[in-house]
Parts: structure tokens; sequence; C-alpha cells
């Protein structure tokens, strides 16, 4: 006989702890070695946590949208089904006991406490119902449909095992409120301008952003997801590091001449950035290494990670690995998945926390200048700025209009100095000014 525990598995080397996105399996499925049993979220993407063992599942310690901290047990795995009893009767015992024990804390002398009621709290019914502590229990794979088709789960009833919402019972309610929702909208034809409206049609789009977080009541405290967390670490793990910063003027005119050939074939200007970035970086290695205790730590690749905002907040870097050597259509392929993958938290550990230079792009957004952050681990950041039409003088003495963008960039003045920096922006504004065509080679 054995009972074994499911721990909280560290996902990344930065992880302290992570949340429980769903349970693939309920209390009492069978579980094989190897088999996904839930999905965690690590610091920045979720994850599947496969079985070591086989068995069933017995007792889940941690439920979906708790966090735990890593090795702590979230979950008992019974090796036969007989033991799933034997399993229960144990975690009932301990919390019966560690109740006792915070009431002999608490109690005053001569009190007298009553144990079975100290114990009735804590049984908790692990099946029956679609419901579990005032939360559904319903797949991912049901939860991404019902967004898909707008189904509201407190209404679907659950048919999978101890009463979980399945894709099936999604598809089977969506069917059935399309048929109501026909009926509704005969009477409101008497006024025909409200139902061509365009109105309901933005509708969709704020839903989709961030509405726990941004509507917001006025004084409330709003918890930080997991990711934020992570982003609050990094961001006061850099103030331990000395920092340079050094700004650089780049005409674009050539670059924008490029980028409106290349467009259509699917390259954005992020990855032309990041390509210019990992060419030019290729003749400066210093400001692709990173310091450490032991001296320089030069990388043996240029893995160019590039910042990204998630819509439901937080910061993520996802990395285009080897960005030197890669051509710039397959490059801007990679991108776009890795943008993708990231904002469904998708993205394996390998594909966010491998960069080795980050780039930073505000410019999309209008931004003039800013200085970014430099993140842990990595020896220089770039910040982007928008490109503008600016009077400058010309080389003939006259006045001219050019497209410049400011950039900046934050080196861990520990090993790169203002010189590095400078030397580097020289090199990748004379990429940019006058041979961008070697990018698409």
């Amino acid at each position: 006989m054995s009972i074994h525990e499911v721990f909280m598995p560290a996902l990344s080397s930065t992880m302290t702890e992570g949340k429980i996105v769903s349970w693939e399996k309920s209390p009492g499925d069978k579980v094989e070695k190897g088999e996904t049993v839930v999905v965690v979220e690590s610091d920045k993407a979720d994850m599947d946590v496969e079985s070591f063992y086989e068995g069933f599942l017995a007792h889940i310690i941690v439920q979906a949208g708790e966090t735990a901290a890593v090795g702590e047990a979230i979950a008992l795995l019974a090796e036969t089904e007989a033991e799933i009893e034997t399993a229960l009767a144990q975690v009932n015992s301990q919390r019966t006991a560690t109740a006792k024990v915070e009431a002999t804390a608490t109690t005053a002398p001569g009190q007298i406490t009553d144990t079975d009621q100290l114990a009735a709290p804590v049984r908790e019914s692990q099946n029956g119902s679609a419901q579990r502590d005032g939360r559904l229990i319903v797949s991912p794979r049901a939860r991404k449909l019902a967004k898909e088709l707008k189904v509201d789960l407190s209404d679907v009833a659950g048919s999978g095992p101890y009463g979980r919402i399945v894709a099936e019972d999604v598809e089977a309610a969506a069917k059935v409120g399309k048929q109501p929702k026909a009926t509704p909208i005969a009477p409101q034809a008497a006024p025909p301008k409200q139902t061509p409206t365009p109105t309901p049609a933005p509708v969709p789009a704020p839903t989709s952003s961030p509405a726990p977080i941004v509507a917001t009541v006025p004084g409330q405290t709003v918890p930080l997801t997991t990711l934020q967390n992570a982003v609050a670490r990094n961001m006061v793990a850099s103030l331990s590091v000395p920092v340079i910063h050094v700004g650089y003027t780049i005409t674009t005119d050539e670059l924008d001449k490029l980028y409106k050939q290349i467009k259509s074939k699917g390259v954005t200007m992020t990855a032309l950035l990041a390509k210019a970035v990992a060419v030019t970086l290729q003749k400066h290695p210093l400001l692709n290494a990173s310091y450490s205790d032991q001296g320089i730590v030069y990388h043996s690749s240029i893995n160019i990670a590039v910042a990204v905002a998630m819509d439901d907040g937080g910061l993520i870097t996802p990395v285009l690995q080897n960005a030197d050597m890669v051509d710039i259509y397959s490059l801007s392929r990679n991108w776009k998945s890795l943008v993708e993958r990231a904002r469904s938290k998708k993205l394996q550990p390998e594909e966010y926390n491998s960069g080795t230079f980050t780039v930073s792009n505000l410019g999309m957004f209008g931004v003039d200048r800013f200085d970014a952050i430099l993140p842990p681990g990595q020896g220089s950041i770039i910040a982007v700025g928008a490109s503008r039409p600016q009077v400058v003088a010309t080389a003939d003495n006259l006045f001219g209009v050019r497209q410049q963008m400011q950039v900046n960039i934050t080196c861990d003045h520990r090993i790169i100095y203002g010189a590095h920096a400078a030397a580097f922006l020289q090199d990748l504004a004379k990429l940019i000014e006058t041979n961008p065509q070697s990018l698409t080679l």
C-alpha cells in the first residue's frame, strides 16, 4: 500500500510559488504515469504537470485558483482505488489534529471545546456537484469553448466525473442558447434602428481586455497576478546592479524604405530591429555578455528577448533564439508565434528566460524616448523610441527632413563601460542608416 504526494514543481529557476490554473483530473480518476494531472501557472506561463506515478487521484489539497510554494504538496495519489478512502481518512485525521492543536492554543483555561464541531468544517465533499467551495469544476477545454461561444458556465450542468463541466456540456448549452436568443430579437424588430447599430459590436473588444484589473473600485486593493509578482521580484533584483545609460539618435529613412518593401511578406518592424541588434552584437560580444561572481560570461549564442506587455497585467520577454543566424522572414514568423503563445501563456521556460540581450520598443506606442530597466542575468537592454520626421542640417550645409528615432541603452556598468556602449550604438546606427538591406540576406 502506498499513497504518493503530488508536489508543486519548480518550472523555472526563478519560480518560488505556483498557481493552480486547473486540475485535469478529478478525485477518483485513474492517472497514468506521464499523464497531465494539473495545469500550473508559473512565473510567466501555464505549464502541464505530469504524474510520476500510476494510480488514482485521491484528494486535491490545493484547489484551482489557489497558490502553493514550490515543493508543497498539492494533491494525494493512491496506488489503488481501494486506497482512496485511506488517503481521505489520513487527510481528515490530520485536519482534526490540527484543529485541536489550534483550539487548544486559543482556548481559555477551563473552557470546553466540541471536537466534533471542529472537525466538521474541514470535511469537504469531493464529488456530486459541479461546484466546489463556490467554484465551478470545469475542464480547460470547456472553459475556453465557453468563452468562444459566450456561454455562461454557471447555467451549465456538468456531465463529467464529479459533476465536472466538459466541452460537450458547453456545446449542448450553446445549441440550446441559440434558440432563445432568436426569439427576443423578433420583438425588437419594431425599432430596426437598434438592431443594425454598430454599438454592440465593439463591446467584446473591451471585454477581452483586462476588465478585472482596469474596472476596479476606488480604494480597492487588487492582488498581483503570478506574472506581476515575478516582474516585481525581478525589478527589485535589478536595483542592486550599477547601470549606465547611453543615448543615440539614428536616422531611419533607409530602414523605413526596406520595411515598406518587405512588410507584405510578413516581416515586422520588431523583427527588423531585433535582427539589426543581433547582427551588431556579433561585433560587440561584451554587450551580449553578463556578469557573474566568477567573471564575465560570454554567451555562445545571441538570443534577443523582446519585451511584451500582457493584456491581464505584467510583462514577458519572448526570446528570438540565434537571431543573428536566422533569416528575417523566419525570424518574423517565429516572433508572431512567440507573441501568440505568450498571450495564451503557452511559452516554455526556455522561450522567455534564455535571452542574452533585450529590446524594449515603446516607440510603437509613440513614445519619444525612455530608459529601460536592466533584466536580471543580462548585461544590456536597449530602449527604442518612435521614429519621427526631424529638421536636420545635411552634409551640404542645407536643411532637410529626416526620419529619426532615439535609442537608449542600459548596461551593467560592472562589465560594460560608456565607450563600449557608444561603440555598439555607432555600429548599430551605421547598419540601420547605410546598409539595412543586408538584414534580408
